[in-house]
């Protein structure tokens, strides 16, 4: 009779498992590419409710807010990840090494912001026109979703027109917050 090894589970979100009994404990690997896509639609998400119509534009300060904002989920993301992985039997050392493994993958989703950050700092310093920001920056954050979308696909094997259909479904949720913005405003 021979024994049987147990097969390794799949990848999903970020969240690599291992056999019940598998000396190693699960672990979280940066996943850049759903740091990017996340933190772009957070981003532009930011960038359509921070501005409001009769107020004052206040491009730093708006900018300020997204990195807090994407900082923040950040972290909450990574302790969320590291909580639904904890194992009572891992060590405190272990367990604090754990966390801050989660929480350091989830770079991707704040530097996925900058473009937003960087265009609302300039704005700043140029006195650009607030609607004029808002709407470039909802249509900069559309197309970087198309390439996130295309990118990703690529990645995982998908062929390029293939590929471009995954890009056009992330660049639709751009256009999602560019219209909701339209009709909230």
């Amino acid at each position: 009779m021979t024994e049987q090894q147990p097969q390794p589970q799949p990848q999903e979100e970020g969240l690599i498992t291992h056999p019940p009994h598998s000396p190693h404990p699960p672990h979280r690997h940066a996943d850049w590419m759903f740091g990017g896509v996340y933190g772009t639609v957070l981003a532009s998400a930011l960038l359509a409710a921070l501005n409001q119509d009769g107020e004052d534009f206040t491009p730093f300060y708006d900018a300020s807010w997204v990195l807090v904002t994407a900082a923040t989920a950040g972290l909450a993301h990574g302790y969320a990840h590291h909580m639904a992985s904890h194992r009572e039997d891992s060590g405190h050392g272990h367990r604090w090494r754990r966390l801050a493994r989660a929480l350091w993958d989830e770079w991707p989703l704040v530097v996925a912001t900058l473009p937003t950050v960087l265009l609302l700092t300039a704005a700043g310093l140029g006195d650009w026109d607030a609607y004029d920001v808002t709407a470039g920056g909802l249509g900069l954050n559309t197309a970087l979703l198309f390439g996130w979308g295309v990118l990703v696909a690529l990645r995982v094997g998908h062929r390029l027109g293939r590929s471009l259909l995954f890009g056009l479904a992330d660049a639709a949720i751009g256009l999602a917050i560019i219209v909701a913005n339209a009709l909230i405003k």
